[in-house]
């Protein structure tokens, strides 16, 4: 049983090998303490930037809908033609470095990281690696500038930590690059190849990529640029031997820049999320969240699909309570500019942020438990709630809070007019709010803390907001092969739900005898329509059947009521057909007054 809780000098070619005979004479991750700043910072800026911008997800007059930094990709552009028309007249005349790095800082953020080389494998710095040395900004451009040493200087000038993008296992240019199925012969699908016979040839022949371009490319933007960060993307094109030479090179030269996850096994000095997450699954150590502000990473002038900053800044309180950063992304315009959208996104978060940074920045995750009004984070003796729903009756309850309150006012009150508040219990506190939340996205509330934080981890259910949210994170699996998602749009929920003894599980209790409107939120796979389950909470329970086409779409169950104490609420199989019984999001309690 499993019971989850809650991871530039000139470059001549050669074959490479690591230099170091013993594997201890050189660390695979950087040291701890060169993470503290990066821990600190909590919010950057991640930037998807490339000679594909000026497409802006449009080919000969052609919209492609997804990622419009794939578009070479999508609309299968021949290597040539990508050279001569796409590469050849970029000419982003009003790019302006300071520019960027200055709605950058305004927004809050404290690093940024941008593309270097994206999978259309062209250099956005100047490269001077024989062979693609006329396939950089640089030399093979109208424009003819390095904006990665303008960015560079810019950063550096205003505080802000650099870094890059560098897609080091997939490159669309180079004939043993991967993924290139329309110029060359290569395999169609990731980490499946490695090892088929057909591809053995290819396999081998890769390593001219590693020693060809790769390395050599890493090597230039580490000597030339000293990056704080290098994001590695895409491992799993390449095989880990080969991940493993080119992040060794690359960890010999920059011991001490930060790697992110998707470079090779055991070089990690973070774990990142899925593209466009909505929730966190749980996460241990060091973690990284890369939102985006519609559905696209680079420039999509067909995508109108842009969250609010309401989104984000609820997204970046929840990342900095369970232990994340935030790198959310824009995709400049071909032009240099950062699009009209994108910018009052970011101003609206660093307004936010000018006010309540305190609570994000420098903070630890809290040990609090989740509480319906929102999230919490902790520094120091402070314990900041970040609210979300504000209650209906001027009453913030803080469940499982058993330290002592020394003071509490809001963190936007510049006199910090002390707040009222009452022990309830030895394990909750009630805070005297007004009615209105004096930020109707998120308001925070510090409470200085006297001695050591300790708290209970028993949910405390409300009766004061509009709902309780159980959502399947917050939540204990039980069983084999039940998992978390990975957190965005799709699979934001539960998964691979297929063995009879697997179920979710909610501890929690109540201050009195409550009743609630019960919903669940769910989507199910082909063959699951005959699965039926069990909803139980204390001695009331509910027999269901799995409705097909609910689309994650709430559905009500009726009435449950809650006695004061304590209990569990779960969800158990009762006939599992197909491939697993439903892939479960949450259970929503909506107080009936």
């Amino acid at each position: 049983m499993k019971h989850l809780t809650f991871s530039f000098l000139f470059i001549s070619l050669l074959i490479v090998t690591p230099s170091c005979s013993n594997e201890e004479e050189f660390s695979k991750t950087t040291a701890p303490e060169n993470m503290e700043w990066w821990s600190d910072a909590k919010f950057g800026m991640f930037i998807h930037w490339g000679v594909y911008s000026d497409l802006a997800g449009y080919w000969k007059g052609e919209p492609y809908a997804g990622y419009a930094e794939h578009i070479m990709r999508m609309a299968e552009i021949p290597l040539q033609t990508y050279k001569d028309e796409v590469a050849g007249p970029f000419n982003p005349v009003k790019f302006d470095a300071e520019e960027w790095v200055k709605i950058c800082k305004d927004a809050g953020m404290k690093y940024m990281v941008i593309t270097s080389k994206h999978h259309d494998g062209f250099a956005m710095f100047d490269s001077k690696v024989p062979g693609w040395d006329n396939y950089d900004i640089v030399d093979g451009t109208r424009w003819g500038r390095d904006p990665m040493k303008e960015l560079k200087a810019a950063c550096d000038k205003e505080g802000i930590k650099f870094g890059f993008y560098y897609s080091h296992a997939q490159d669309w240019s180079h004939r043993y690059g991967q993924r290139n199925t329309w110029d060359y012969h290569q395999p169609v699908k990731r980490n499946v190849w490695f090892d088929q016979p057909e591809w053995k040839e290819h396999r081998e022949k890769s390593m001219n990529y590693v020693n060809e371009k790769s390395i050599p490319q890493l090597r230039e933007i580490i000597l030339n640029y000293q990056p704080d960060v290098i994001w590695f993307d895409t491992r799993n094109w390449l095989p880990d031997e080969y991940n493993q030479i080119i992040l060794t090179e690359a960890r010999k030269l920059a011991p001490n820049t930060i790697f992110s996850s998707r470079s090779a096994i055991g070089f990690a000095d973070y774990q990142s999320t899925a593209d466009k997450p909505v929730e966190f699954p749980p996460a241990e150590g060091l973690w990284e969240a890369i939102p985006t502000t519609n559905n696209s990473y680079g420039y999509h002038a067909n995508d109108f699909s842009h969250k609010p900053s309401s989104h984000f800044i609820k997204l970046l309180s929840k990342a900095a309570a369970r232990g994340g950063n935030l790198l959310m992304n824009v995709g400049p315009m071909g032009s240099g500019e950062i699009a009209p959208v994108d910018v009052e996104v970011l101003r609206g978060i660093g307004d936010w942020l000018k006010v309540n940074g305190e609570a994000i920045y420098g903070t630890e995750r809290t040990i609090l438990p989740v509480n319906a009004w929102g999230e919490s984070t902790v520094k120091g003796n402070t314990l900041y709630l970040h609210v979300f729903q504000w209650p209906d009756d001027g009453e913030l309850i803080v469940g499982g809070l058993e330290s002592d309150i020394h003071s509490a006012s809001f963190l936007g009150d510049p006199d910090k007019q002390a707040l009222n508040v009452k022990r309830l219990n030895k394990r909750d506190w009630s805070v005297t709010v007004p009615l209105i939340a004096p930020d109707t996205i998120v308001t925070v509330i510090a409470l200085q803390i006297e001695g050591s934080l300790k708290t209970d981890t028993t949910r405390l259910l409300a009766t004061n907001v509009a709902a309780n949210i159980l959502h399947v994170f917050d939540g204990e699996l039980y069983g084999e092969r039940i998992q978390f998602g990975n957190g965005n749009a799709r699979l934001n929920c539960v998964y691979n739900w297929s063995e009879m003894e697997s179920y979710v599980s909610w501890k929690l209790r109540a201050n009195q005898d409550a009743k609630f409107a019960l919903q669940i939120v769910y989507d199910v796979t082909k063959g699951a329509e005959n699965n039926r389950y069990l909803l139980s909470m204390g001695d009331q329970s509910f027999e269901l059947d799995v409705t097909p086409g609910t689309n994650f779409k709430p559905i009500n169950l009726g009435e449950i009521s809650l006695n004061k104490g304590e209990t569990e609420l779960t969800v158990k199989p009762l006939i599992l057909e197909g491939d697993e019984l439903m892939k479960l999001r949450s259970i929503i309690l909506t107080p009936i007054k």
